[in-house]
């Protein structure tokens, strides 16, 4: 559930702001609060009824090194580290500007949210990365409604206006093509010195989806069903460029037996629980990066796996009792039971635990060379989550500056627009690490808010 915020409809709009903002999720409420923190009048507006978007379906965590955090709890990283796991786990394809801004903004973002009395001052650990620089709350709630909750009632506290039912249907744009606002719900216009685009990606958007990956058109998407590409087309229609949209990223550890998929968070994995596949048996390295791991997973005959994980993962992961409270989780009182409720084979399951505790015990999973998130799984009772692959983020989008200014199809910039978040586009490479889309929802609202003011005032 979202913070109560008392959000108002088009009909209190005003005629004019110095910023509006497209999008309420991480990105939106990040560069409304930096923005307001350096004197501007912004207003958020959001097509949806509610509030947040596919920031809060986030569960595990937000990414930075040598932050403020790890200092406290004894974590050795390093920028350079963080910079290089992340060019590799996105196939060297990632923007090498953008992503040195991002690693070297990380840890900032960290201490900007504990300024304000955001405190993730807990560390986990995600597929791809070396060291525990996954940032959450030390209640292990999940981080996205952690989060969006914690900056809406800042949002609240400063006065910033949320319009809700309010979809941007086009940018406004004078005679030298600089944006001067917005048309919203194709009746009402309101002008603005900066807009920026904080829409989110086209994740649920199937006419994207069969347009630039038709491999995945069938897949089920973890986003929420307005991820459908506004942002993309509002800034397409006004000459911006874009990039890399084939780039899709399929997350591997989905539910998806409902009507609906649930994404299963990266920290289930990242402390401690292991992949079987239909005869009990480990096939991959947990915690490669997340398009590894969802093709060892396609290529097995079901397609799907089984999570498997004990008390001790459960009792560090507080999104499970979610999980569970909508009947996600399988449970076994003994791993024979266990194995039984989920139709493998019990003596192949015992014996794939066995082995993965006793490479726990010497530090050293020789079958598959996993060397983060290694805990033992022998605390009864005995959990299953049944996963298997689904469309979750896209890694294309708008081409914008470190400073979310947007590229036109010339190189030149397009005045007045910006745009940050998972609109944008070249960050992540092929392949986004996972912690790094609620980091970059913060990092780069924060400079849009910050290069608003500055170009503005």
């Amino acid at each position: 559930m979202a913070y109560k915020f008392p959000t108002q409809t088009v009909d209190n709009l005003k005629e004019e702001y110095d910023a509006i903002i497209v999008g309420s999720g991480g990105t939106g409420l990040a560069a409304a609060i930096q923005a307001h923190q350096y004197g501007l009048n912004v207003a958020i507006l959001e097509k949806n009824s509610f509030l947040g978007g596919n920031t809060m379906r986030a569960s595990s965590g937000m990414n930075a090194a040598e932050s403020i955090v790890q200092a406290r709890l004894g974590v050795n990283d390093s920028m350079q580290k963080f910079y290089d796991e992340t060019l590799k786990g996105g196939g060297y394809m990632n923007d090498r500007e953008m992503l040195h801004y991002f690693v070297e903004h990380a840890p900032l973002a960290i201490a900007w949210l504990e300024d304000l009395g955001i405190k993730v001052d807990d560390l986990t650990i995600t597929g791809g990365m070396s060291k525990k620089r996954t940032h959450r709350p030390s209640s292990m709630a999940p981080i996205g409604a952690f989060l969006v909750n914690n900056l809406l009632k800042l949002a609240d506290e400063r006065h910033i206006p949320i319009f809700i039912d309010s979809k941007v249907t086009s940018l406004l744009q004078d005679k030298d093509k600089k944006i001067t606002g917005v048309e919203v719900n194709k009746e009402h216009q309101v002008r603005a010195k900066a807009v920026l685009l904080a829409t989110g990606g086209f994740g649920a958007a199937k006419d994207l989806i069969a347009k630039y990956r038709p491999d995945l058109r069938d897949y089920k998407t973890t986003n929420q069903a307005g991820a459908t590409g506004d942002g993309l087309k509002l800034a397409d229609k006004v000459g911006a460029q874009l990039e890399q949209l084939e780039l899709v990223q399929v997350h591997p550890t989905v539910q998806q037996d409902t009507n609906h998929a649930y994404l299963i968070g990266e920290a289930v994995r990242g402390e401690g629980a292991i992949l079987v596949d239909r005869d009990g048996e480990r096939f991959i390295n947990e915690l490669s990066t997340r398009k590894i791991v969802s093709n060892a997973i396609t290529e097995t005959p079901e397609h799907s796996a089984y999570l498997i994980f004990d008390q001790g993962v459960r009792d560090r992961v507080k999104a499970i009792e979610f999980y569970d409270s909508i009947n996600l989780v399988v449970h076994g009182s003994t791993i024979e039971e266990l194995a039984e409720n989920i139709k493998v084979p019990a003596a192949n399951l015992k014996k794939t635990l066995q082995s993965w505790n006793e490479a726990v015990k010497k530090n050293s999973d020789t079958e598959f060379g996993r060397t983060t998130g290694m805990a033992s799984l022998d605390h009864a009772p005995y959990y299953a989550i049944h996963i298997a692959p689904a469309i979750h983020y896209t890694m294309g989008g708008i081409h914008i500056a470190p400073d979310t200014r947007v590229y036109d199809t010339n190189g030149n910039f397009i005045a007045g627009l910006y745009a940050a978040g998972e609109v944008s586009g070249g960050l992540h490479g092929n392949n986004r690490i996972g912690g790094n889309s609620i980091a970059e929802t913060i990092i780069f609202g924060r400079e849009a808010g910050k290069t608003m003011a500055k170009l503005i005032k």
